[in-house]
């Protein structure tokens, strides 16, 4: 059993704020998250709309993966929630409320990193609730064309991906980290969102990527042996990290931790969301536990088996607004 399991789950311990600008409007964006209740989860405010609309980060509430993923409820809308889940993942957060005055999250400098060092400022407040981990049983995977992601059972929660690109720059990277408070924050927070010039030129023709600059995108030369950002790569492999890191964040979208190893090849966020759905429609393949120490060791205890009771997926994390329609995936 993975000795870094924490059995309990977590909140910030005070409030904090940021403020940046939406990758694809090129708006001001501030962003405020703050403690939450146990069992609650991640649950997104749109303090810019009457009624503050809340919308929790759940896949189900997932409503567009181009570019980026986009959560909603029929009515309303976040994008780019990725970097922000897995942050929040990342440093162990179960329970927040984010708020924000815009459709769209900051991008910040494209990475998990200012998230990650603004949740270490807020602190981490530990609860007494255990956390319900979703322990995958049986190997799943989504396959689509020469893409493929896949998810077999693990004990602990483990990301390895593979990318391939036909140029001098990135060619083939591989990177696999076993996800943890510590490894996150030192190898996969701070890598950037990537990116051919004239990819970018054309979203901007098209009225998209308005924030996007050489302060928040790696920027990959025409020639595609280098990058436009003078201060260079933070990590010789930074593209395969960052696509990790959209991994993590979208995976975080089930609700609640997951065990297991996810090995995503050539993946995106569409792909994520396949296989998030697979393993919804595969209960018998999962199933949900929770830990309680005793001692230096963990007990693992099942406290919902999918096999037994005939349930399919059924998140932890309540919504706050159970009234709120349900809004089919889009891939």
């Amino acid at each position: 059993m993975a000795s870094h399991i924490e059995p309990h789950q977590y909140t910030v311990k005070r409030t904090v704020s940021c403020c940046g600008v939406g990758l694809h409007t090129g708006r001001t964006v501030n962003l405020t998250i703050s403690p939450a209740p146990a069992n609650s989860g991640i649950q997104f405010v749109r303090s810019d709309l009457a009624g503050r609309p809340t919308i929790p980060a759940r896949v189900e509430r997932v409503v567009d993966t181009t570019l980026a993923t986009t959560i909603g409820d029929g009515r309303n809308k976040i994008s780019t929630t990725e970097h922000l889940m897995a942050a929040l993942r990342g440093c162990g957060i179960d329970n927040a409320v984010i708020d924000l005055d815009s459709h769209e999250v900051p991008i910040m400098d494209g990475s998990a990193g200012p998230f990650t060092r603004l949740l270490k400022t807020a602190g981490l407040h530990r609860q007494q609730a255990l956390r319900k981990m979703l322990r995958i049983t049986r190997p799943l995977s989504y396959v689509d064309g020469n893409k493929s992601i896949r998810i077999e059972p693990y004990d602990g929660f483990k990301v390895s991906g593979r990318i391939q690109f036909d140029d001098a720059l990135i060619s083939e990277q591989r990177y696999s980290v076993e996800v943890n408070p510590e490894r996150f924050t030192k190898e996969i927070a701070s890598a950037r969102t990537f990116g051919f010039v004239e990819q970018v030129e054309q979203l901007w023709q098209n009225g998209l990527a308005l924030g996007g600059t050489l302060d928040n995108v790696i920027a990959i030369h025409w020639n595609r042996r280098s990058i436009l950002n003078e201060d260079g790569l933070r990590f010789d492999d930074e593209f395969i990290r960052h696509k990790v890191l959209d991994v993590i964040g979208d995976i975080a979208l089930l609700g609640s931790p997951v065990l297991g190893h996810v090995i995503a090849d050539r993946s995106g966020h569409s792909l994520h969301l396949g296989l998030m759905r697979t393993i919804i429609d595969n209960p018998h393949s999962w199933e949900y536990v929770t830990f309680q120490k005793r001692g230096e060791s963990l007990l693992r205890q099942v406290v919902q088996s999918t096999q037994n009771s005939g349930h399919r997926f059924a998140p932890f994390f309540a919504p706050v607004n159970e009234s709120l329609p349900q809004q089919a995936c889009a891939m």
